[in-house]
């Protein structure tokens, strides 16, 4: 028995490093684009101020709704067909699977620019009151295409486990990125948002592209026929992820931002996409860099529901652990983030993020558990419960914006949330069996307690003296992250020993 204990142990501490280790490389790579995007927010809040955030906003919502269900999800959806077919070894199988899905995006891709192209009219009436930006969204329909073409390329690159490429593209993209949209915002302002959106999916179809083609895979030509018969099981599920993950929320953010202008105007859409971009995109992106690794482990053993339910508390664990500190210093310090990033005028934001980012203690077990149902395959329950889901945020985010404004969109996040990771539980415990492990409870409670206590301490106190208790409660949460971590793969050892070398 000590033996099997040892045993297990170890198989436990793997899987923690293993979860660690595609966190971190991930992680790096997702700070780097933070910063890079801090420096661009920074240049984009000075050269155009809370109206140019509010029409990039604009721009990038109307655009993301088309391509929402133009894509058909197969940005994700054809991981799972490219990963399976790796694993098997058979290099016809994989060259088969990659030539349907670079077929597919070709066709997916056309089929967003003839939308946007088309449209082009009614998306410049729908989302500026007027005519006038027909032209500019007509020339956005060209990057349907190429985020398309991009998309496959990525699929590639994650399903093959080059993980490598995939992180160069990432960085090297973000950089390029930079380079371009500065000097076009600095010379034409408003009117360079267009072409700086453009020149940077050109940019990453090429990255993309070139790291794609270093992997060696068998070239296959297949028809349309061909393609939509191997192709029908990645565009079964691209549609479910299409729907529940695509067209609803863009549909709703699209819906929301329109609202906010409707009752505000559009310096409140960039204060508030501004505010969205560091909960959902900075603070985000670790959830990110968790599911690269996180979905292909999950997915590999998803009719085993022992083995699915030891994966997502280990997962937990690990992303609780380098989540709340995140959290924690977020709250203490947002209006300081939001000076540097973007400007004073957009302090206002401050009660909105903070709400929100406490909210994503309960979108973390959202996240963790939702993936336990699309891992299941289970297309009906899995887009009707994110459908439901995504229209009472909406009707809270709605309501909350009339009620309290900026700080209400916070409110509604959190509450959303809450509600949101107690369906996702209640369902996975019913149909599978599911529980957290009591090691998860443990490290998850002292966390939120710390994360709670530092939420109500800056809502209350406004004044400096509030910066002893929340640090001290901070490096408490930081101390207590990195012992826990120390455990379970001797963090601190692996960090000594980088250090040394």
């Amino acid at each position: 028995m000590p033996d099997q204990t040892r045993e297990e142990q170890e198989q436990n501490n793997k899987s923690y490093r293993s979860i660690f280790k595609a966190t971190s490389i991930f992680g790096g790579v997702q700070v780097y684009k933070i910063l890079i995007s801090i420096i661009r927010s920074k240049f984009v809040a000075v050269l155009l101020g809370p109206t140019g955030m509010g029409y990039i906003g604009l721009y990038q919502s109307a655009i993301q709704m088309i391509q929402s269900f133009s894509s058909f999800g197969l940005s994700q959806s054809a991981i799972r067909d490219v990963s399976e077919a790796n694993g098997s070894g058979d290099t016809k199988r994989i060259g088969l699977t990659v030539s349907v899905v670079k077929r597919l995006v070709w066709i997916t891709g056309l089929l967003g620019l003839v939308v946007t192209a088309v449209s082009s009219p009614i998306l410049s009436k729908t989302t500026f009151g007027n005519y006038d930006y027909t032209i500019p969204f007509v020339l956005l329909s060209i990057t349907l295409l190429l985020d398309q073409l991009s998309a496959g390329q990525t699929v590639v690159l994650q399903g093959m486990r080059k993980l490598s490429f995939l992180a160069k593209s990432t960085a090297i993209g973000s950089t390029i990125g930079l380079i371009v949209s500065i000097p076009l915002y600095y010379w034409f302002g408003i009117q360079g948002i267009v072409p700086t959106l453009i020149l940077n999916s050109l940019t990453l179809l090429c990255l993309t592209w070139y790291f794609s083609k270093k992997v060696d895979i068998e070239k296959n030509y297949i028809t349309n026929k061909q393609t939509f018969q191997y192709g029908k099981t990645m565009l079964k599920m691209g549609i479910a992820i299409c729907i529940s993950g695509g067209i609803v929320p863009m549909l709703l953010s699209y819906i929301l931002r329109w609202f906010i202008r409707y009752e505000s105007d559009v310096s409140q859409v960039g204060i508030f996409s501004a505010g969205f971009a560091i909960v959902n995109t900075y603070v985000g992106l670790i959830f990110n860099a968790m599911a690269t690794d996180y979905y292909p482990r999950l997915a590999a053993v998803n009719r085993d529901n022992k083995q699915c339910n030891s994966i997502i508390n280990q997962q937990g664990e690990i992303s609780v652990l380098i989540l709340a500190p995140v959290l924690v210093s977020c709250i203490i310090f947002m209006p300081f983030v939001l000076e540097i990033i973007y400007s004073d005028k957009f302090l206002s934001a401050n009660e909105y993020i903070i709400w929100s980012t406490a909210g994503m203690m309960f979108k973390l077990l959202s996240w963790l558990i939702s993936y336990f149902i699309f891992a299941k395959g289970e297309t009906k329950l899995f887009v009707s419960n994110e459908v439901i889901t995504n229209i009472y945020f909406l009707l809270f985010s709605i309501l909350g914006y009339h009620f309290y404004k900026l700080t209400g969109l916070g409110m509604a996040f959190l509450v959303s949330y809450l509600i949101y990771s107690i369906q996702v539980y209640l369902i996975a415990r019913k149909r599978y069996g599911f529980s957290f492990s009591k090691s998860f409870k443990k490290v998850y409670s002292i966390q939120i307690l710390m994360v709670i206590a530092v939420f109500v301490t800056v809502l209350l106190c406004k004044s400096n003296w509030m910066y002893l208790p929340t640090g001290l409660v901070f490096a408490v949460c930081a101390v207590y992250s990195l012992r826990e971590l120390d455990k379970r793969m001797n963090v601190v050892k692996i960090i000594k020993g980088r250090l040394g070398r």
